[in-house]
């Protein structure tokens, strides 16, 4: 036998696959990548909390900040995703076979995604360990190509990563993403010509998402004394106008800061925190609210529960 000669030894009839993976998407793969932290929000990924937030009633055990009533909870969460679907956002849920750890909810930090697929994360914590098998599964069945899971020592919570172009990722390092984990980000990235700039977190910030919005592609909001210097120079190198929030007491006790933009100048916020609703009205910011406190009793709010797969003008 002339195996030269067989197509599947590259003879005739052998059919090379020479397309870019990007080329792929919406055909092979899902049709979600991001590349930006503005552009108009197309897909999401929920977790609707269920009989895990029981261990909240141990909130230090949890790492959570009170115990939180699970049928409220449940209600804020249905209320958020009825916000995204009016505003034509597709809302994609994790549904878990088991119970999962008490966080699951918190999907922002499991994974984070780019122009050709999802990274999935490694949560700092071990109370939160495992939670990304879940996203991981969840991805894997909607057809999101899953490039890298951080893997070793590294940690890694995609609420510690943010697009400010589309060239490059502020990573945000401290007690939950760790030097390792921003190592390997970055080496994956730069595989797409991306660079990622780790900037430290200020003592007392959970995440990078905690400290900084990024609203429009000249326009980021942030919170004084929690967003390193380091973050502000490089934003302003790129163009954009930094704008502290005037309520930081707003911010720590009602999540001001922790929604998600969707769309260039357009957020998503928790309710009953007027002054950071009117700061970014006189900003030209177009706000909506849902009700979060209830939720924010687990230590998040809007965006740490927002897994955000895709926006619309990052499609190939």
């Amino acid at each position: 036998m002339n195996l030269d000669r067989l197509s599947a030894y590259g003879g005739v009839g052998w059919s090379p696959r020479s397309e870019h993976l990007t080329d792929e998407l919406g055909r092979i793969w899902a049709p979600y990548t991001v590349g930006s932290e503005w552009a108009q929000l197309a897909a999401v990924l929920l977790h609707r909390p269920g009989q895990e937030l029981q261990a909240s009633h141990d909130p230090r055990q949890a790492q959570m900040l009170a115990p939180v009533d699970l049928a409220r909870a449940r209600r804020q969460h249905d209320a958020l995703a009825a916000a995204y679907e009016r505003a034509g956002v597709v809302v994609h849920r994790l549904d878990p076979q088991t119970l999962p750890p008490p966080n699951q909810m918190f999907v922002a930090d499991l994974m984070f995604m780019t122009p050709e697929g999802a990274v999935v994360g490694r949560p700092a914590s071990t109370v939160r360990a495992g939670e990304e098998r879940f996203v991981a599964r969840k991805l894997a069945e909607l057809g999101v190509p899953i490039l890298r899971t951080i893997r070793g020592r590294g940690t890694f919570e995609g609420a510690d990563a943010m697009w400010i172009d589309a060239r490059t990722v502020l990573v945000g390092v401290g007690f939950r993403t760790n030097t390792q984990g921003a190592a390997q980000l970055a080496a994956l990235l730069s595989e797409m010509a991306v660079t990622v700039v780790p900037v430290p977190l200020a003592t007392g910030a959970m995440h990078l998402m905690g400290a900084l919005r990024i609203i429009a592609p000249d326009l980021a909001v942030a919170w004084p004394g929690r967003l390193a210097l380091e973050a502000k120079e490089v934003l302003e190198q790129r163009g954009y106008e930094v704008c502290w929030i005037p309520d930081t007491d707003e911010a720590l006790h009602g999540m001001a800061l922790n929604g998600v933009t969707m769309g260039e100048r357009r957020v998503l916020l928790p309710a009953g925190n007027p002054r950071t609703q009117a700061f970014f009205e006189d900003l030209g910011v177009s706000v909506q609210t849902v009700a979060m406190d209830e939720l924010a009793k687990a230590a998040g709010a809007i965006g740490c529960l927002t897994g955000i797969l895709s926006r619309a003008a990052d499609l190939p």
